[in-house]
């Protein structure tokens, strides 16, 4: 098992339960293939809702593409396939 895994699972833990946060996004995927994910903000606003959600991806996409040697737009396009196949729980 990758040794950063277990310092970064801690952390994102910790940073969660923190009172300041205004929008959460978990993913999770279990060595079955089982996922999970969890979304949730502090508004129930449209536009606010899209602007947090566009940062998450943002974010999301830029860490994977610069860890897995892959562009932004090769992740863009896998995720909206898979986005597409998923179903809401």
């Amino acid at each position: 098992m990758n040794p950063r895994f277990e310092e970064v699972k801690t952390e994102a833990s910790a940073a969660i339960t923190e009172a300041d946060l205004r929008s959460v996004y978990t993913g999770i995927i279990h060595e079955d293939g089982r996922h999970e994910y969890y979304f949730g903000n502090d508004t129930e606003e449209a536009a606010e809702l899209r602007e947090a959600a566009a940062i998450q991806l943002g974010m999301v996409l830029r860490v994977l593409a610069d860890r897995s040697d892959s562009s932004v737009d090769e992740l863009t396009t896998l995720a909206a396939e898979r986005a597409e196949q998923m179903e809401l729980r």
